[in-house]
């Protein structure tokens, strides 16, 4: 029985992964809003009713997982960062090293982190992925400051940090505007820009 959930399993991730492909080549060559469902299912040579029973959230969701890796990451940053590595800190190295921030991307990562960045639709759906993981991050920022998870402070912060790859990811030069953010939450908002002197 076992090995036949197991087979089972792997077919339903194989459809999952052709599926995937296919939209990826598809809206790469056709640019995403030039594909239909149909077209990608087609493609991948399954009907749309197996393809909406493998990816409910539609054509958007066709690139992207469900979003559990990425809770899974942002709480071992928290959780797994070195003796004296503030929260900001780990958040901060974690988030480098990914999507719009990094250039050390395999090929075809790199080639699907382009077309989100570039696609309205695919952004905010990342984006909501993205704000999906804030109950498990404020959890998981909660327990390294010793403060409540209801904690307003502790949920804004875990926010905060989730929007980045939205606000960051289509400047010119992300990594820099997402350093920019990480630095005005690690400090606060100056009361005067720092280059000029107060006056009274």
């Amino acid at each position: 029985m076992a090995t036949t959930m197991g087979r089972r399993e792997r077919k339903k991730a194989q459809t999952r992964q052709a599926l995937s492909d296919a939209a990826l080549r598809l809206f790469s060559e056709h640019g995403y809003d030039g594909v239909t469902v149909a077209q990608i299912a087609d493609e991948a040579d399954v009907s749309i009713a197996t393809l909406f029973a493998h990816v409910p959230g539609g054509k958007e969701a066709l690139i992207f997982d469900d979003g559990a890796e990425r809770r899974v990451w942002l709480v071992a940053a928290v959780r797994e960062r070195p003796s004296g590595q503030s929260v900001l800190e780990a958040l901060r190295r974690c988030m480098a090293s990914r999507g719009p921030f990094t250039d050390d991307l395999p090929p075809e990562l790199m080639r699907k982190r382009d077309l989100i960045v570039s696609t309205p639709a695919l952004r905010e759906y990342s984006r909501k992925l993205w704000v999906a993981s804030e109950g498990a991050l404020a959890e998981a920022i909660a327990a390294e400051s010793g403060r409540d998870p209801s904690d307003m402070t502790v949920r804004a912060l875990a926010r905060y940090v989730l929007e980045i790859p939205e606000l960051a990811g289509t400047e010119p030069d992300p990594l820099v505007a997402m350093n920019a953010i990480f630095d005005l939450l690690e400090s606060g908002w100056p009361e005067s820009p720092v280059d000029e002197p107060p006056t009274r």
